[in-house]
């Protein structure tokens, strides 16, 4: 499995032609408590770049957006009952969705761990 950033704070680990997607420990941080998290539904298409998940916090509400294109497979059911997973394992069981590549060269340009540290370490 390989896993990858984006300048936006979401991480997505790819196996084969599945990823699953999630925000950063570095995000969660920034949002503070999140309250409230909306994932897709199977079926649904997203877009490299587009918005595909929302999640409130008790700071703000954001964006969560695809890292790459594909069709949604599963959403994070855990997620609707318990929006804290973002907090306390945003990296694990607190993953996003998960969807089929529609186009794997998508992920050329996003980062890999030491260069996602690395621009953290910047901001």
């Amino acid at each position: 499995m390989t896993t990858y950033f984006t300048r936006e704070h979401e991480w997505i680990a790819v196996e084969g032609d599945v990823a699953t997607v999630g925000i950063t420990d570095y995000a969660q941080s920034q949002l503070g408590d999140i309250v409230f998290v909306e994932v897709p539904a199977a079926g649904t298409v997203v877009a490299k770049g587009k918005e595909a998940a929302v999640v409130e916090s008790v700071k703000a509400a954001s964006d969560i957006y695809a890292p790459v294109s594909g069709e949604v497979v599963e959403g994070n059911a855990a997620l609707e009952g318990d929006p804290a997973l973002a907090n306390t394992a945003p990296e694990g069981e607190g993953w996003f969705f998960k969807l089929t590549l529609s186009d794997a060269s998508e992920l050329e340009g996003l980062m890999d761990e030491t260069a996602y540290k690395a621009f953290v370490d910047g901001l």
